[in-house]
C-alpha cells in the first residue's frame, strides 16, 4: 500500500472517530497461515500407532509374542515356535518354586510358547530347550473372567519375583522394575537379570545393562509371564516387552 493512500485512510479514520466519538482504524490483514486454538495439540506427522484397546475374550495363539520380534533387536539365528496348552512351571523356580500356574493361581488352562534356536525340545516340555543357551524366551499366557481379576493375577506374579531382587553376592539376581504402560489396563512390570559376577553389594549393579529378564504382562483381561533368556540390554527388553505386551 502507497505511502499517501496510507495517509488518506488514516485521516479519514480520524475525521470518522471524531464525528463518532471514536477512532476507527482499518482491519488487519488476516495471517497467512491460521493459529492453533487455544489447548489444542500441534499434530505430528509422527504420533505413533493408535493407542490399543483392552484385550478381553480368550486367549489363542495370536496374542503370543513373534519370533520376529527378536529379528528386530539383533538376533539373527533362527528362531523355532513351540506352542502347547495346558499347565505347567511358569517362570523362574528360583523365585517362584515349582509351581505351576494354575498351582499359584487357579483358572484354566494358559497357552506356552517356546522360542529357541533348536528343534531338540525338553521332552517333558516342548516349549523348554534341551539346552538353556539355545532358549530365546519362553512366554505363559492366559485369559482372567475379568480385566479386575487378571490385574490381581499380574500383580501376585509379580510380587512372586521381587525377592529375587536381592540375593547374596556372587549369586544372580533381578534388577529393578521398569514399568510400561501402553494404555489403561495395557501395562507391565519388567526386570533385568545380572550374573552373579556382577552382584557384588546383594542387589543389580548400578550402571550395568541386564542379559535378558522376565515380564509379567496385563493387557485387560489377558494377563502373562514373558522370560527371556537371550541376553538382551535395557533397550532391546523395552521393546520386546512392549511388543508382547501389545500382542497380548
Amino acid at each position: 500500500m502507497r505511502a499517501r493512500t496510507i495517509v488518506v485512510i488514516l485521516a479519514a479514520a480520524v475525521v470518522l472517530g471524531l464525528l463518532t466519538g471514536r477512532f476507527v482504524l482499518p482491519a488487519r490483514s488476516a495471517p497467512a497461515t491460521p493459529a492453533a486454538a487455544p489447548g489444542a495439540a500441534a499434530s505430528s506427522p509422527h504420533t505413533g500407532s493408535p493407542t490399543p484397546k483392552p484385550a478381553h475374550g480368550p486367549m489363542t495363539a495370536r496374542h503370543l509374542l513373534a519370533a520376529a520380534e527378536f529379528r528386530k533387536v539383533g538376533i539373527s539365528k533362527r528362531i523355532y515356535v513351540r506352542d502347547r496348552v495346558g499347565d505347567g512351571n511358569y517362570a523362574n523356580a528360583a523365585c517362584t518354586g515349582e509351581k505351576t500356574l494354575e498351582e499359584t493361581l487357579g483358572g484354566p488352562d494358559a497357552h506356552f510358547r517356546g522360542l529357541m534356536t533348536t528343534k531338540g525340545a525338553d521332552g517333558s516340555d516342548p516349549t523348554l530347550a534341551v539346552n538353556i543357551d539355545d532358549q530365546v524366551a519362553r512366554e505363559v499366557a492366559a485369559a482372567a473372567q475379568s480385566p479386575a481379576l487378571a490385574q490381581n493375577f499380574a500383580q501376585r506374579l509379580l510380587l512372586e519375583e521381587v525377592p529375587c531382587q536381592e540375593e547374596p553376592a556372587g549369586h544372580w539376581v533381578y534388577g529393578p522394575t521398569h514399568t510400561i504402560d501402553v494404555a489403561p489396563s495395557v501395562t507391565a512390570g519388567w526386570m533385568g537379570s545380572y550374573e552373579g559376577d556382577l552382584n557384588t553389594t546383594g542387589t543389580a549393579p548400578r550402571g550395568k545393562e541386564p542379559c535378558g529378564g522376565i515380564a509379567i504382562l496385563r493387557n485387560g483381561s489377558h494377563y502373562g509371564v514373558l522370560e527371556v533368556d537371550a541376553c538382551l540390554d535395557t533397550t532391546a527388553m523395552t521393546r520386546i516387552v512392549r511388543a508382547a505386551l501389545t500382542r497380548l
